[in-house]
């Protein structure tokens, strides 16, 4: 029992599918079964409205009595809320409305809510498009091969539903009108593939009768309908192409040819008008000759250059009617015959002295003759220095195939004659008078672009009137002399503008100059550059780090090539920034080729770069990073030249430290202590008994001797009397010894017999004695002698008064001379004793 109660809902359910879909059929609207899904049209206009409705009969689907029925919308995969209500005879209907449909084909479901499952019982499907557009440009041709009409056209906007067109014909009813009644049978032909070309056979083609022709589009909004047609077959028709079979030159008449042709067999037996058309590879279009009668099959034609190859091709059509013209014929070439150049040529000259021999250096240039009046293929030029005469021809000093020629020529040359000669013969010498640079130049003179690959040079006349101008212009280029020199003659002495063309080349710098020509004289040259087109330099100079300090950096850069400037240089410009992001910059002159940066901070880094700018751009440079120094120049000069005289210090300190004793003996040289000499042991008689009084300065102990004094006797000075001896200079009694006195040398003769006079050294002892030697009692000996006999005074100098500490006078010992009298000469004191030791003396002392 609950097995077949589980089984009851599957079967419940089984049974409504079966019902609902009876043939297995889901996506139409039916009549059979329970569900019946209406729509108001199934093809609408896209973006209208559109109504459907879904009935469900529910006797008929006998699952769903026991329950309500709940219907619901869905439009492809998206719900749509519908009303539903009861109907008669115990049915359930929903409706519903949608009011814009955008799609250009959907499917349009109804469901069935049953037991908690949804179920599709019904299906509508919906296009949504536009009327079919009106085809145009319908036109025809008649093919007279197979004598089929092809027609072709070009369909109008897509309409987004199936639509059907098809080429549509008829007999026209009435020639004054192009309209068919509606009696006449329409044939029609559907084109394959959704070309929009169709061919009537010829089967179904009434020939030299009017007919109306048509495309009509049709689809399930409407029907559109081109323009109609009304022709002949024949007047449509495109004849095959002439040929042309021989082309020759007319001997009498030597810029005519004449042309010969023969038609196409399938037009033999019309009435055929023709065109001709002719040109030379030099000329730009086509020369084309009208109105020519094809039945003739030939003709002739004038104007035709010398020496000329020209390419022929000819066409036809039916000259009753505007229909097609046949393709052109294939080309045929002819190359008309020669005859000897005509006109002048331009020429263009410089002249120089050649040196020695009395020449002088020419150097010539001419342009080639047009084509209209080189009459054929030049094969050489002539120059000469004199004129042709009665057919004998003069020496040639030039004959080149080029348009330049350089020669000398005698001094005092003033004409040359050129001549151009073709196969056909040779044209009339053109006369060169090689005039002197001294004329007035012109006024004015500027250059401006007039394409990428032209200049316009405009200019001022000059005071003078001039009879012709000539501009020559020159690529610049670094390399000197690579490139060539173009220029062109201005006949017309009115003209202050003209077009150069030859060689000019986009972001090339050009020299351009010109010459006034006057009768007597040429003009001084004016000059100019200029560009045909500018853009950003091809790259930017490299910059190099001239010098720099901690403040300051100078850098430096090779101008750019002119070939890669790409035009005018208007300004350099600088950019540098240290770590912190703080960009500065400035502008340079374009003739400067360095700049110096100022106001850096010491000790940082900085990164540069240089852009060059032209007026069509600017291109930035690789960077340079430098850093600054801490100190200037003069300042590490300074710095370098302390710390090397500090360095010399040292070595000067060390070597006196190595060398003490050299060094101190140089410096401060050891001077006998008199405290130790014969002369500080000696004491007088009178002295012996008294003691010496003598201040104590530095430790207690008996007086020393403080002065020594030498006084010298003038001239005609007697001796003090006895006991009125002056008094003794004493140092004035204080703290501390008073420094000692300097040597004094002094000069007197030496006593004895044959004694001459020698040096004198006096000292002044300080009872402390010397700094750094050991006290010793004064003790003072006096002795004489005659040191240094090789040096003799010229007179004697006799020293009286020598008085120790307020002693009496002494005399000389040994001479038996009491102390009252002294000598009328006083020895060197000589023979001081240091440290106890005595010094050898003269064995004449006193």
């Amino acid at each position: 029992m609950a097995r077949r109660g589980a089984r009851t809902p599957f079967l419940l359910r089984l049974s409504l599918l079966l019902l609902l879909c009876p043939g297995g059929e889901w996506g139409l609207s039916r009549t059979l079964g329970c569900a019946l899904v209406a729509v108001g049209s199934p093809v609408v206009p896209l973006g209208s409205a559109v109504t459907a409705s879904c009935t469900i009969r529910t006797k008929l689907c006998r699952g769903l009595e026991q329950g309500k029925v709940q219907i619901t919308w869905m439009l492809d995969n998206e719900p749509m809320a519908g009303s539903q209500c009861q109907g008669p005879e115990g049915t359930e209907v929903s409706n519903l409305t949608l009011p814009q449909f955008n799609h250009a084909q959907a499917k349009l479901w109804c469901w069935v809510e049953w037991n908690g499952t949804k179920q599709r019982v019904g299906m509508a499907e919906i296009r949504a498009g536009y009327p079919p557009a009106k085809p145009f440009n319908l036109s025809c041709i008649l093919n007279l091969s197979d004598y089929g009409l092809t027609c072709q056209w070009q369909p109008g906007a897509n309409s987004h539903l199936p639509t059907s067109v098809a080429l549509k014909w008829s007999p026209r009813a009435h020639p004054s009108r192009c309209r068919r009644s509606r009696a006449q049978a329409v044939t029609c032909c559907t084109p394959q593939g959704g070309r929009s070309r169709c061919t009537v056979p010829r089967r179904l083609l009434q020939l030299y009768r009017q007919m109306e022709i048509w495309v009509s589009a049709t689809n399930a909004l409407g029907t559109a309908e081109s323009e109609h047609l009304c022709i002949d077959p024949m007047d449509v028709a495109k004849l095959d192409p002439p040929a042309l079979q021989s082309i020759q030159s007319i001997p009498f008449q030597t810029d005519c040819v004449a042309l010969a042709w023969e038609v196409a067999r399938s037009s033999a037996h019309m009435e055929l008008q023709c065109e001709l058309r002719y040109r030379a590879p030099e000329d730009p279009a086509w020369a084309v000759v009208t109105d020519i009668a094809g039945q003739t099959g030939s003709t002739q034609r004038c104007g035709f250059l010398f020496g000329t190859r020209y390419h022929f091709q000819m066409r036809c059509r039916r000259s009753s009617a505007q229909g097609y013209w046949s393709e052109w014929s294939p080309g045929r070439n002819y190359t008309t015959h020669e005859k000897a150049p005509a006109g002048k040529l331009d020429a263009w000259w410089s002249v120089r002295p050649a040196g020695a021999g009395g020449q002088l250096e020419v150097q010539l240039h001419w342009k080639a003759p047009r084509r209209r009046e080189a009459n054929g293929r030049v094969l050489g030029y002539r120059v000469t220095l004199s004129p042709r005469r009665r057919g004998r021809d003069p020496p040639a000093v030039c004959n080149t195939t080029h348009t330049q020629c350089n020669f000398s020529a005698p001094l005092g040359t003033r004409r040359v004659y050129l001549s151009a000669y073709n196969a056909a013969g040779e044209s009339a010498a053109t006369e060169v008078i090689l005039l002197e640079r001294k004329g007035q130049p012109l006024a004015g003179l500027r250059a401006v672009p007039g394409d990428e690959h032209s200049l316009w040079v405009h200019w001022e006349a000059p005071p003078a009137p001039a009879a012709a101008y000539i501009l020559e212009w020159q690529r610049v280029s670094s390399e000197p002399g690579r490139c060539s020199t173009c220029w062109q003659m201005e006949r017309d002495e009115a003209t202050t503008a003209a077009l150069i063309q030859d060689s000019i080349e986009p972001f090339q710098r050009y020299n351009i100059s010109v010459f006034p020509l006057y009768k007597d004289a040429i003009g001084v040259p004016v000059h100019t550059t200029a560009y045909s087109k500018q853009k950003a330099p091809s790259y930017a100079p490299k910059l190099h780090l001239k010098s720099i300090s901690k403040s300051d950096a100078e850098l430096c850069w090779d101008p750019v090539p002119v070939e890669m400037q790409n035009g005018f240089i208007t300004s350099y410009t600088i950019f540098w920034a240290n770590s912190t992001a703080e960009v500065s910059s400035a502008t340079v002159n374009p003739s400067l080729s360095s700049f110096v940066i100022q106001d850096l901070k010491p000790s940082t880094l900085y990164k540069v770069h240089i852009m060059a700018s032209t007026a069509a751009g600017g291109t930035n440079g690789t960077s340079l990073t430098l850093v600054t120094t801490v100190l200037d120049d003069i300042e590490i000069q300074f710095l370098f030249l302390t710390l090397g005289l500090i360095f010399v210090l040292l070595i000067l300190l060390f070597i006196c430290f190595q060398k003490n004793g050299r060094v101190k003996q140089q410096f401060w040289p050891s001077v006998p202590d008199p405290a130790n000499s014969s002369l500080g042991k000696w004491v007088p008689a009178e002295l012996q008994q008294e003691p010496l009084q003598g201040p104590g300065l530095r430790e207690p102990g008996p007086a020393a001797i403080s002065t020594v004094t030498v006084l010298e006797r003038a001239a005609g000075k007697q001796p003090p009397p006895r006991g009125k001896e002056p008094p003794a200079t004493t140092e004035p009694a204080g703290p501390f010894p008073a420094p000692p006195q300097p040597y004094v040398r002094q000069s007197g003769p030496c006593p004895g017999p044959g004694g001459d006079g020698e040096p004198v050294q006096y000292a002044r002892v300080l009872s402390d004695g010397y700094r750094g030697q050991q006290h010793v009692p004064p003790r003072l000996a006096l002795r004489s002698a005659c040191a240094w006999p090789r040096l003799r005074d010229p007179g004697p100098r006799p020293y009286h008064n020598l008085r120790l500490l307020g002693a009496a006078p002494l005399g000389c010992p040994g001479t038996g001379d009491g102390p009252e009298e002294p000598p009328a000469t006083f020895p060197l004191l000589q023979g001081l004793r240091i440290g106890g030791a005595e010094e050898p003396h003269d064995s004449r002392s006193c």
